[in-house]
Formats: structure tokens, sequence, C-alpha cells
């Protein structure tokens, strides 16, 4: 990506060199004043100033106001093309970000249900905003910073070799000394930075699961402890926060140290070598000068490995983005539900386990005629939303095959799979936007066909007093309506999507008796001809499929009407006959 910017770098480096340029001779300039013009020792200066103006002007006034105005001229310069390379870095490092963060927003499309469930949401959010800023800041900061520090000091290096070698020598061998000590420091500045990251991270996650669960908490009376445990996470970034931010100022003040410590040797040697050698006194003010101007540069190049450190931490965190497994790609070699009302479902000998856990599924073996309304039933954790997950494409099985119309996943595609298939969850997700945004999902829907899908779910009656109607905002994770509403909404939303199979999974678990009745009426018309696949511990949604599947340890264990397998008097008639 920073290959595609690479005449905006070469710009951004040419500014940078000529600022260098433009800044290293300042401080040479005042102290060839002491020696030519105050010492009377006439030279470079001089001469330069001689050929410039008419010799009525000559003097020692003219010499100092033509070195001052050269001075400000140059500081003018640097300012200049210091904010022009800082604009240029900034801008090419804000892109780069930009299109990193792009690529993982889009890669996240594809991630592994499994994968994603192990990061978690907040982790991942830690990681397109908290650790792509911190490489920003590094590459639009530290690399400007970096490039010019580099320049000024093989500058000032230079300078100091043509004034006096000697001394020269003794100055820039000294400095990798510095760097050297600073690099040990750096060391243990490096781990107490993950020390740091790692904090943020836990108690990003703790605060995400207990915002998400508020809800629930609230209702056990339980926040003091949820709030408790997150006070405990953020005393540990106090803590980590502040072993790393003193103890890192401690390690740069000390690297600076050692480096002020240079500073005063070499002003002791400027001295004796005035006295016995050729070293001028403005050479040594030169030299003076010299050393204060590196100061800025050094420290800058010690900070710098600080911002690496933290920003290579980051960019090793962002990588487990990268590498995080995705779904197939499979090939869109066939489309059954082209130009179908419904199609046929088969499932060939399906086994699944999460990870390294025991067997969900195990050899499930399923017919589902077009059109065919199938109920599954079961205790909790017999593997019926696990099912509707693997029919989804949300994992893959283990073995076995799933078919539309005989069609294999695999020469369909999941997008097709996905753009065919409506999901209506016990608890949908919900976006704290406006209802037609909750309902249309960004899709241009006109207002009658959005409204005739709210009055098919029971729901019209609502949004039409609902201060704004189709526009009002309906909160975080739809807060703002109950739980029954929500599920409708999804119901509305389903009904848009005009979906070839549909899965109702607890659709109607928060609804009333009433209720659920009036919408099992009007979605009657809606799913007849639709592939239907119910999950319901309600006897009423069970009764409304034609085939009953009763699972038990992940497999199936009976099937058959509602009435046939109430007289079989096994597991569905210990589980729904009291309710008969």
């Amino acid at each position: 990506m920073v290959l595609s910017h690479r005449r905006e770098l070469v710009t951004a480096n040419i500014i940078a060199v000529l600022g260098a340029l433009v800044s290293v001779p300042v401080p040479l300039l005042i102290p060839m004043l002491v020696d030519e013009v105050l010492l009377d020792k006439p030279g470079t200066l001089i001469d330069w100033s001689n050929q410039l103006f008419p010799e009525s002007w000559q003097g020692p006034a003219l010499y100092i106001l033509a070195v001052l105005f050269l001075t400000l001229i140059l500081r003018l310069l640097a300012l200049v093309f210091s904010v022009w390379q800082v604009r240029e870095f900034t801008r090419i490092s804000k892109d780069v970000i930009f299109r990193i963060r792009k690529n993982l927003l889009q890669r996240l499309q594809y991630f592994s249900m499994a994968e994603y469930e192990v990061l978690g949401s907040s982790t991942v959010a830690s990681h397109l905003v908290t650790d792509l800023d911190a490489v920003d800041q590094f590459v639009s900061n530290s690399t400007s910073k970096f490039i010019v520090a580099l320049l000024t000091v093989i500058g000032t290096g230079m300078v100091l070799l043509w004034m006096h070698w000697q001394l020269a020598l003794f100055i820039l061998l000294f400095n990798p000394l510095v760097v050297y000590v600073t690099t040990l420091f750096g060391r243990k500045v490096k781990e107490l930075k993950n020390r740091e990251n790692h904090s943020y991270q836990a108690f990003q996650e703790a605060l995400a699961e207990t915002l998400d669960a508020i809800e629930q908490i609230r209702a056990s009376n339980r926040e003091r402890h949820y709030i408790r445990r997150i006070i405990n996470k953020a005393d540990r970034i106090r803590s980590s926060s502040t072993s790393f931010a003193w103890k890192s100022d401690a390690t740069s003040r000390l690297s600076f140290m050692v480096f002020l410590f240079g500073v005063d040797i070499f002003r002791i040697l400027s001295m004796f070598m005035v006295l016995y050698s050729d070293l001028s006194i403005g050479q040594m003010l030169a030299v003076f000068a010299y050393l204060w101007f590196m100061m800025g540069p050094v420290q800058e190049l010690l900070n710098i490995q600080y911002a690496y450190h933290a920003a290579r931490a980051a960019l090793g965190r962002i990588n487990e983005l990268v590498n995080v497994k995705l779904e197939p790609r499979f090939p869109h070699e066939q489309n059954p539900f082209a130009e179908r009302q419904t199609v046929s479902i088969q499932m060939q000998n399906i086994g699944f386990a999460y990870g390294d856990g025991p067997t969900i599924l195990q050899d499930v073996n399923l017919n589902v005629e077009a059109g065919e309304k199938v109920a599954l039933v079961g205790a909790s954790g017999g593997g019926k939303s696990t099912l509707v997950k693997i029919l989804l494409g949300l994992y893959l099985p283990r073995s076995g095959c799933i078919c539309f119309d005989n069609v294999p996943v695999t020469r369909i595609g999941l997008d097709i799979v996905r753009d065919n298939v409506a999901t209506v969850l016990q608890h949908p997700a919900l976006l704290n936007d406006s209802v037609r945004m909750n309902i249309t999902l960004g899709v241009d829907i006109a207002d009658a066909d959005i409204w005739r899908a709210l009055d098919i779910a029971q729901l019209k009656t609502v949004i039409r007093e609902l201060p704004e109607q189709l526009e009002t905002r309906i909160g975080r994770d739809g807060i703002r309506l109950s739980g029954g509403q929500r599920q409708r909404l999804a119901v509305a939303r389903m009904i848009l999507s005009k979906p070839k199979v549909v899965i109702l999974d607890e659709a109607t678990s928060a609804l009333d008796t009433d209720t659920e009745a009036r919408l099992h009426l009007a979605l009657g018309q809606f799913l007849e001809h639709r592939t239907t696949f119910i999950i319901a511990h309600r006897l009423s949604a069970v009764k409304q499929a034609d085939r009953v599947l009763v699972f038990e340890d992940g497999r199936i264990v009976e099937q058959g009407s509602h009435d046939e397998l109430i007289r079989e008097h096994g597991l569905y008639a210990s589980l729904y006959g009291r309710q008969e």
C-alpha cells in the first residue's frame, strides 16, 4: 500500500532533505561573525558580503545585519519545509491506514464464525480502532521526524568534520553509545507497553460484555458485581499505564542525560582545543551551537524507538485479524433458487462439533420437500439451533453434505444461500437506527411494501403510534421496543426479503397467546409454498408444521406429525403432551 504512494513519498523525502539543508547552516553563521567581525579575522562571510554589496556599505554593521537577515530567511524556509513535509507524510499515512482499515473491514465479511467468536467483538473493534491508531501515529509522526532528525544529524556531522575533524569524530562516535544505552532501556519499555495494551483489551472486553447484557444484569440485581469487575479492570489499566508512563519518561530522560554528559565533555574538549590547537573561539562557539542543535534530533531519534515498540505491538495484534481463517468462497456453478418460489432441502450424514468440544450433531439425515413446514423440537442443547447455523453456512459440517434441490452448497455459494434463506431469531439483531433502516437494512423499499409487511407482522398499529413512525429510532438492540415488538420487527424484515426458505428460531417466544395466534394466521398465506423450519417450545408454534423432528443428543430420534408423535408416547409426548 505504501508503494502506491511512491511519488508522494519521493516528494516528502525531497522536502525533508531541503528542510535539513536550510536548517543545518544556521548555528554556524553567527559564531562565524565572532571570528570575522569581532576578532577581526576576515573570512568567507566577509568575502561574500563584499562581493554582494558596494564598498560604501561595507562594515561591521552590514555584516551583522546581513547574517541576521540570512539566518531569519533560513529559519523561515526550515519552518515552511518542516510543515510541508509533515503534511505530506500525514496524508500518506492517513491514506495507508484507511486502506488497511478498509481491507480489514472487507475481510471481516468473510471471517469464519468459529474464529470470530473466539476473538470477540470488542477485540476486533480494538484492533480496528486503537491498534490502527497506534500504527497511524508512528507512520505519520515518527517517520517524518526520523527522516528529518537523521538528516540533521548527518548534516551537522559533516559541518563539524569540515570545521575540526578530530573533535567531530569524538562527537559522532559518542552518539552510537547513547543509542545503545537507549536500546537497552527500550526493551523494558516494550514489555511495559505490551502489559498496558493487554489491560486495555481486557477492560474493553469486560465493558462490552456488560453493556450488551445490561438488561439481564439489572433484572438480576447484579449491577454491583459486574461494575466492580469492570472497575478492577480499570484499576489494572491505571497500574499498567502509570508504570509505563513514568518509566518510559524516566528512561527517555536518562538517555538524554547521557547525551548531556557528552555535551559537557565536548565543551571542555573544545576549550582545550582553543588553548592547544588551531580551533578558534568562533569555531568553538559554533561547536557549542551545534551540540545544542543536535539535542532535538537526537532526542527525536531516542523517542522514536518507544513509538516503534508501541506500533510494532499494535501491528502484531492487527496481524491476528489478517491471519483469521476465512469461510470458504464456493463457486457459483448452479443456482437452484433462480426463478423458483421455494426449494427442497437434503441433509446427508451431517456431523458437527464446536472446536475440540463434544459432538453436537451426528449422522443427521433429512429430506425436506419443497414447501414443507418442518418443526425441530427437543430439549435445550439437542442441536436444533446448530443445525440452522449449518444450514445458513455460518458453520460448516465436519462431515456430510447439505443440498438445495439436490445441489450441494459447495456448488451454489454461501452468499446465494443467504440471499434466499431468511432467519427470524428469538433475540433478533437490531441497530440503533430508525424503524425503516432496521426493516430494510439499507435496501430501497417502497413505504407501501413496508407497511404491508408490518401489517402481516402485527406491528402496523404500534409503529403508526410512534412519534416519527418509520423514522423513529429504536435504540441500541431495539431497547425502546418490547421483546415481542422486536421479534415482530424481525418478522417484517424477513417478509420484505422475499426468501425462498424461512427459518423461525423461537421467533414468537415473547408474544402473548392472542398476538401469536394472529401472527400465525397472517403469516400462513406468506409461508404457503415456502419451505419453512420452525424451532419452538410452544405447542402453538409446533402445530403449524407439517412434520415434527425430535432431536436428542444431536440425533433425530422421532419424526412424524404432532398427532402421530403424541400417540407414540415417546420423547415428544413427554415434552408437549402436557400442553395439550
